[in-house]
């Protein structure tokens, strides 16, 4: 077993509770299954959100989908001028077999805009 590092983004539509919170239910569980990855398997993650979303911690929706053992950590990212707004970024570390080369970063609605290379 090797711990790797998970990549992953999604662009909310709101600043809302709900939205927040939608967003990391969508995102988390697509970077699990495509990487084949229990939450069991989950060291820690780092969850970001653009200066846009302040209306709910997402570490409070990865709690509520089993996240709860999991050390979580949110953080805002930085206000680039330009960028691209109501994103939820993560970046979770984990135990597996896979090799680096087979880890998929999971780039979900706008946010598919940020890595066009790597975006489902």
């Amino acid at each position: 077993m090797s711990t790797r590092a998970i990549r992953g983004a999604i662009q909310v539509e709101a600043n809302t509770a709900a939205e927040i919170a939608a967003g990391v239910k969508e995102l988390l569980p697509a970077i699990l299954s495509a990487n084949n990855v229990a939450i069991s398997d989950v060291i820690s993650v780092i969850l970001t959100a653009t200066p846009d979303l302040v209306a709910d911690f997402p570490a409070a929706a990865a709690r509520d989908i089993g996240f709860g053992g999991v050390p979580l950590l949110c953080a805002s990212e930085i206000a680039v001028p330009g960028a691209l707004p109501r994103v939820i970024r993560v970046m979770l570390h984990c135990e597996t077999s896979a090799a680096a080369s087979e880890i998929t970063h999971v780039y979900l609605k706008g946010a598919m805009a940020l890595r066009k290379d790597l975006a489902q």
